[in-house]
């Protein structure tokens, strides 16, 4: 086995705290109230924060490492369904798509809510509903999330939820390794 150090401490600071925030706000917060306001505003610092670190931060966290690629993902599906592994030293295909997804809809749950707060927007009925769908689409969105990380990594026989954690990945040296 070897480790090879892949999530910098941006990255897995930013990962949790997202999901923290945005479980808060979507299961124990009430969405009209300041605290619910002040995590959505938290949540939209930290997705500004992982925009400048995708431009700057270490290899595995810029967004150049893991450009969204439908060719890429439909490999990875071709691998999954033929049991090729094939275990990738930063984001997979599939996961980069996921990345680019709920980045994209956090950004515009946010930008709804902040709608909502604005004299322009105030009891104007689509901001709220195109809120909700939204929130919607990133509950669905990560419950495929985590099920994918529970399957790869049963799959890849690699614990991605612990390399999320600790920052390092785990494989085997025989293992076939994409950038």
């Amino acid at each position: 086995m070897h480790r090879t150090y892949v999530w910098d401490p941006v990255v897995r600071l930013f990962h949790w705290s997202l999901a923290a925030g945005f479980a808060a706000n979507a299961l124990v917060t009430d969405p009209e109230g300041n605290l619910h306001e002040n995590i959505g505003y938290a949540v939209a610092a930290l997705i500004g924060i992982r925009v400048v670190w995708g431009l700057i931060g270490s290899r595995h966290a810029r967004f150049s490492s893991f450009p969204p690629n439908a060719g890429a993902a439909a490999g990875q599906l071709s691998d999954i369904a033929t049991g090729r592994i094939r275990r990738h030293k930063g984001h997979s295909p599939l996961g980069a798509l996921m990345i680019y997804n709920l980045l994209l809809t956090i950004t515009c749950i946010a930008l709804t809510g902040y709608l909502m707060t604005t004299n322009m927007f105030w009891g104007i009925e689509w901001p709220e509903e195109l809120h909700e769908a939204l929130v919607s689409w990133a509950e669905i969105s990560i419950v495929l999330h985590v099920a994918a990380v529970l399957f790869e990594s049963r799959r890849t026989k690699v614990n991605l939820a612990r390399a999320m954690v600790t920052g390092y990945k785990e494989g085997t040296e025989t293992s076939r390794e994409s950038p």
